[in-house]
């Protein structure tokens, strides 16, 4: 796995609406014990999530999901990002990917696209949407046929099947939006939002 996230079992995935919440929710993720921090680019306010959190918060490792093109890559990185994941791959993301230099997820989701992302040079791959490809069965399969490949699955992962994911060996982290989904944002439930945040960090998988 790559070093940024090698000290976090969970990293939440979330979806802001207002610059303003970024603050606040980061610092609740935070002292949950959740340090890296995955900021979709979903709303208009994605990249000054990403821009606030880099420049207030130095100390997250915050960074981009939901990364479609090259354009994405670009904005990302200018914003601060710190690490950036897609949902699939192609062979210009794949390039402005890895000529970003930060630690970059491409999305998986059967054998031929992790045959192409490992002919990329990637070994970390987001698999993505989780439930609907399978789940714990799929990647429990994969292992054994993908040595040296890890993955991070989202998309159907909560607080009651992480650790069944977490105890594959093929995946040393999650990531969900359980811990800040979107209702808690918008109502600004901070507190709700570390509680869980502590429970997530404490999920450890048995190695």
């Amino acid at each position: 796995m790559p070093q940024p996230f090698d000290h976090t079992p969970v990293i939440p995935v979330l979806t802001i609406e207002r610059v303003e919440d970024a603050i606040p929710l980061a610092t609740a993720l935070i002292e949950g014990g959740l340090n890296a921090l995955e900021v979709t680019l979903r709303t208009p306010s994605a990249l000054g999530v990403i821009e606030k959190i880099a420049r207030d918060l130095p100390h997250a490792l915050v960074g981009a999901g939901t990364v479609l093109r090259t354009a994405d890559v670009t904005a990302a990185k200018n914003a601060g990002a710190k690490f950036l994941v897609s949902p699939g791959l192609t062979q210009s993301l794949a390039a402005a990917g890895i000529a970003s230099g930060l630690p970059y997820l491409p999305g998986a989701v059967t054998p031929s696209e992790v045959m192409i992302a490992r002919e990329f040079g990637f070994s970390f791959l987001k698999f993505f949407p989780a439930k609907e490809y399978g789940g714990v069965a799929m990647l429990k399969a994969w292992a054994p046929i993908f040595p040296g490949i890890e993955f991070c699955p989202t998309g159907g992962v909560s607080e009651a099947n992480a650790a069944e994911y977490l105890a594959l060996p093929n995946v040393p982290v999650v990531g969900g939006t359980w811990v800040a989904n979107a209702e808690a944002i918008r109502s600004g439930d901070w507190a709700g939002i570390r509680e869980r945040a502590l429970r997530a960090s404490k999920l450890r998988p048995p190695r």
